[in-house]
């Protein structure tokens, strides 16, 4: 039997979607183990004065089996 968690981030990135997602992947693995998957629930896009995307957010649920 096994047992998972989920717990809820949010990531950004100038560079883009896939980015983000994976600098926050990067950053939950430094304390959290066992990852074996992620959901991305919102992207968002900050803009710049002229209408322009300056930065990338998604908001994503991270799943990980609990020792």
């Amino acid at each position: 039997m096994s047992v998972t968690k989920v717990i809820e981030l949010n990531a950004s990135s100038t560079q883009g979607i896939e980015d983000a997602v994976r600098q926050g992947l990067a950053k939950a693995s430094r304390t959290v183990k066992n990852i074996k998957g992620v959901w991305i629930n919102e992207i968002k896009a900050a803009t710049n004065d002229d209408g322009g995307i300056k930065e990338w957010r998604v908001n994503m649920r991270i799943n990980f089996v609990v020792d």
